[in-house]
Order: structure tokens, then sequence, then C-alpha cells
């Protein structure tokens, strides 16, 4: 049921405010305080659904009330209450981030309107970081081995800067895992992640994908078209597979990144991005760099971070954890009951040479849950699982 805490020195004015929200919906659960620091002891010790906030106060006033409540709490919707010779200050605490203002005497259908739109604002708050800790964990990190626990922290630290990082490590480890990771617990997580996988793009596109083209530009170019770098902008671009990037194409990024401008193919207008940059790759950049196929000097604008993701043969201990998360990932994805495995069928599978590292352990897990006993046995394993 929506809680509301009445912050309001007038008792009377109190008193008639509880009254109109009481009787317009007997679900809402109304509280009191008597003054601003009385009001702030309450939010500290429990979550409020919206506070009303008179402005004029003793001890603390409406606009400290304001903003210590949106270093608390700033989920909770703040409406204002103001008197007539408040309403300069009232509409300045909005740009505070107070959520609406009413005038005293408060007015019934004005009072009421602002309250539901403040608590339908913020259940949709809620619902939406409910739904973004739904979709994070799609990027969940499974593991305890000192490998993960140190990229774990590596990323803690490195996250909440902008600094450029570099993922290292074989196909299948899960190095998309470490950008998307970077990218949600860094100051830019409000804003867009866009992914490029070089590999997949032909040469001759590579350039307008990154950075868009102007019409003309090309036979097939029939209109101007933004690339990926301006819609990652106010966020960050994941480069994936860069080491397959063509030279030509390197070259620009790395003016992008050494002046944070870009230009459309067929275009000498620069345009401006802020963007962070994460790039992965599966080869050894510094061989590539001695057989000329990378540009040294973009490997060390790339490689301010370096983060080597392990081989899942490198991790085995980790191997029971995943098992356990895939077995309930794919269960629940085709409406099963989870499959337990055996403590022999999970040696079994830990001692396996796992070539092609995560990726091909959820195959081989989707494989023997699919074919497997009600629990999945050293024999499931044995007749499933080869090669």
């Amino acid at each position: 049921m929506p809680k509301i805490l009445i912050i309001e020195d007038e008792s009377a004015i109190r008193r008639v405010l509880v009254k109109i929200l009481s009787e317009e919906n007997d679900t809402y659960i109304v509280d009191e305080a008597e003054d601003g620091l009385a009001g702030i002891d309450k939010i500290k010790k429990d979550d409020f659904d919206l506070v009303l906030c008179d402005i004029k106060m003793p001890k603390m006033d409406g606009v400290e009330v304001l903003e210590a409540i949106k270093k608390l709490k700033p989920e909770t919707p703040v409406v204002m209450i103001s008197g007539h010779g408040d309403l300069d200050t009232a509409v300045n605490t909005m740009r505070l981030g107070a959520f609406d203002y009413i005038s005293k005497p408060p007015d019934l259908n004005r009072l009421l309107n602002t309250v539901r739109i403040a608590l339908d604002r913020k259940e949709l708050v809620v619902e939406n970081k409910r739904l973004k800790k739904k979709v994070s964990k799609n990027y969940e990190m499974i593991g305890d081995s000192e490998a993960i626990e140190n990229i774990k922290e590596m990323i803690d630290k490195v996250a909440p800067t902008d600094a450029r990082v570099l993922i290292t490590g074989p196909n299948g480890t899960g190095k998309e895992l470490v950008a998307h990771w970077l990218h949600q617990k860094s100051d830019r997580s409000r804003g867009p992640m866009i992914e490029v996988n070089c590999a997949a793009i032909p040469s001759e596109l590579i350039e307008s994908e990154l950075f868009g083209h102007v019409k003309g530009a090309f036979t097939s170019a029939n209109k101007d078209r933004a690339g990926k770098f301006e819609a990652a902008n106010g966020g960050t671009i994941f480069l994936d597979e860069i080491g397959d990037m063509s030279l030509s194409a390197q070259a620009k990024v790395l003016r992008a990144l050494q002046e944070s401008r870009i230009q459309r193919v067929g275009s000498d207008r620069d345009i401006k991005v802020d963007v962070r940059v994460i790039a992965a790759t599966n080869k050894n950049l510094k061989k590539e760099i001695e057989d000329g196929k990378f540009r040294e000097d973009l490997y060390h604008r790339l490689a301010v971070i370096l983060v080597k993701v392990p081989a899942l043969n490198d991790r085995r201990e980790d191997i029971p954890l995943l098992v356990d998360y895939f077995s309930d990932k794919i269960s629940k994805e085709q409406g099963n009951a989870k499959k337990s495995f055996s403590a022999k069928a999970l040696k079994l599978l830990q001692n396996y040479d796992w070539t092609g590292n995560i990726r091909e352990l959820r195959n081989v897990v989707e494989r023997l849950i699919i074919l497997g006993g009600k629990e999945v046995s050293e024999s499931d394993v044995k007749a499933f699982a080869s090669k």
C-alpha cells in the first residue's frame, strides 16, 4: 500500500491533508511529521512512496528537507506545500528536484491529482529499476575463482572512470560480459551501449558503419546516415574483435579517440562525440603490430587498461557453478523443471578439454538437459558430451 509522509508544522493543515488523503483512498498509509528534522528522521528509518513537505518551517525549512531527501532517497517524489508568499521559492524547488507544488489552502482536486500522478511515477521508476536489474542478469559473470574475482575487482575500480579498456581472451570466454559490466557500473549506464562486431562487417563498409555517411558518398548511399559513434554519444561503444578492423578504419578510430570528433564518409564536417570506447579481441595485437596489420598508436590509445579473460580450462573450479547457472537458465527458457547433475557428472565435465570455452559448455549443458536422465549422470556425460 502506498505510504505518504506529510511534513508540515501547522497541525490544522496536517489534519486537513490526512483527512483528504484517507477519505480519498483507504489504502494510503499516511504518516505525519511536525517539522523538517522530524520528517528527515522518519525518512531515514522508513521508505515512503511520496512526501508532502511545507516550505516555511522551524528548525529546517522545506528547501533543506528537499535537498536532504534527494541525497537519502533520490527516487522518492516530493511535493512542496507553499503559502501565498512562497510561490517563487516553490518554483525554484522544482529545479532542485521537487515533483510539484500545491498552494495553501490545498485545493481538493489539485491535491488528489498531484498525489495520484506522483505515486504512479514512483511505481514506474521502481518498475524500470526492476527491469534494468532483469536485463543486467543476462550479463551475469558466474564464478568465484581467483581469476574471475580479480576481473570483478578490476571492473569495480575502472568502471566509474572514462578510461579506455582493451579486453583480451580466446573466443567464447565472455569478453562481452566484461564490457557490459564496465558499462552498467559506470556513470554512463543511463546512456546507450552500442556494440559493433568488427569481424562481421565487410571491410569496405566498416567506416560507414562506425562513422556514418552522407547521401551520395558511395553507390548505395541513398540518404544521410548516422554511424555507431554518433549513436553511442553520451554512452559506450564496444568494438568487438577490433583486431579484424581495416587499417584505414583504424586511422579514423584513432582520430576519434584523439580529438573526440568524427567525420561521416563523404563529408568534411566534424561531428563532436562523447563516447567511452571499450574494445575486445581474441588476437595477439602485439604480433599483429609486428606483421603490419594493426596500428601501434591505436593499440596504446585503446589499452589504457588491459583485462585478460581466462580460458575455461584455466578456471575449471568455476564449472560446477556455470553448469548450475546454465541448467537453471535453460530449464526456464524451455519451461521445464531444473535438472541436477551428479557429483561424478560434474567431475567429468571439469576434466573435459573446453576448447570452445564457456560457449561450448553452455551447448553441452543444453544437450545434456534434453538427452540426459532426470539427474544428469556420469554415463550421460560420456554418451552426449563427447566431441
